[in-house]
């Protein structure tokens, strides 16, 4: 993701010497730098909130409108003609 030259502006964040003894270990580690490491991680909390949201919004959509049960019984009776023998 961050393999293109992407404008960057400097951020102040505050953390405890726990913590930055943390990441420094886990960049050293992965040859990579502290900020790296928080660029990365601040880009997964906002995929995971993403896909949190995505998540409840498929979950309002099938309580407005449920899945037929006629779709699954058909689509289970596929499944189980074409599966592979294992």
């Amino acid at each position: 993701m961050y393999h293109m030259v992407m404008g960057r502006k400097e951020v102040l964040v505050q953390l405890d010497d726990e913590l930055i003894a943390r990441l420094d270990r886990l960049a050293d580690k992965q040859g990579t730098s502290r900020s790296e490491l928080l660029r990365r991680g601040a880009a997964a909390v906002l995929e995971a909130a993403e896909d949190a949201e995505a998540d409840r919004a498929l979950q309002v959509a099938y309580r407005r409108a449920p899945q037929d049960p006629a779709i699954v019984a058909v689509a289970s009776r596929l499944a189980s003609l074409t599966a592979p023998e294992w």
